[in-house]
């Protein structure tokens, strides 16, 4: 196995940043530049998963409101029957 450059600086985890890269993983990155935002966005969320990190999910006004209406509804008690619950699996196929 070859050898990284050890500049590692910790982070609010106790886990360090190491600032060398292997050619593949520039290669890759330089790969996803060109890809929409989107794939982009995909991409970095699965990164962050391999190394154990929680990306910052950025939501969308509409996002933020329909999460804003449904904490409103759970407030008021105003919640799912079984049976409107099991409607919804079973048009999705679950």
């Amino acid at each position: 196995m070859r050898e990284r450059p050890s500049k590692i600086l910790p982070n609010a985890h106790g886990n360090g940043y190491n600032f060398g890269m292997t050619k593949l993983l520039e290669q890759a990155l330089e790969a996803a530049r060109v890809l929409p935002p989107e794939l982009q966005d995909d991409i970095a969320h699965v990164v962050f998963r391999l190394v154990g990190e929680e990306p910052l999910v950025i939501l969308s006004a509409n996002e933020r409101a329909a999460i804003d209406r449904s904490k409103a509804a759970a407030a008021r008690g105003e919640f799912a029957t079984d049976e409107q619950v099991r409607a919804v699996w079973a048009k999705h196929g679950l």
